[in-house]
């Protein structure tokens, strides 16, 4: 299947990862409240992320929406590029550790491991396969967009 088919499964796959945290994530919260304070200055409310997880959603729509219309070599190709980097970064950070210090399940780690590990992988391949995506701005888009979007987190983090 070509990238420009494959894209789409992106913002789906964002919209069940998202989907898997904001369900898991509260009941989960108030079960480690007690362990939560060493590794977080704070924790913002609820809605604060149920807000975050529907901007992120809507952003993974817009993106694709825009690659697909912009096409190859776009502005909107790249930042859809970096954005499948991040959510592949994201299986590794904090998903896969967070569940391994913790011993058990945490929020939205199956979505990470079973559809984010491997479908990240395939749509940054084939991007750069097809040459929708290609060299140093490639890789600027795949660091830089990542470290945004933790930013912006860790700001949500930092408020409250």
């Amino acid at each position: 299947m070509t990238f420009e088919k494959l894209q789409w499964l992106f913002p789906i796959a964002v919209t069940l990862h998202n989907a898997e945290e904001a369900l898991s994530m509260p009941r989960w919260v108030s079960a480690h409240r007690s362990h939560l304070p060493a590794l977080l200055p704070s924790h913002p409310e609820v809605a604060k992320l149920w807000l975050g997880w529907l901007v992120l959603t809507g952003v993974a729509f817009a993106v694709t929406c825009l690659s697909a219309r912009h096409g190859k070599g776009s502005v909107w190709a790249f930042l859809l590029f970096g954005y499948v980097a991040a959510m592949l970064a994201n299986v590794f950070i904090p998903h896969i550790p967070a569940t391994l210090a913790f011993a058990e399940y945490t929020p939205g780690v199956v979505t990470a491991v079973l559809v984010n590990l491997p479908l990240m992988s395939l749509l940054l391949f084939q991007a750069v396969r097809e040459q929708w995506v290609w060299g140093m701005k490639a890789l600027a888009y795949a660091l830089l967009v990542p470290l945004a979007i933790g930013g912006a987190i860790l700001a949500l983090f930092a408020r409250g």
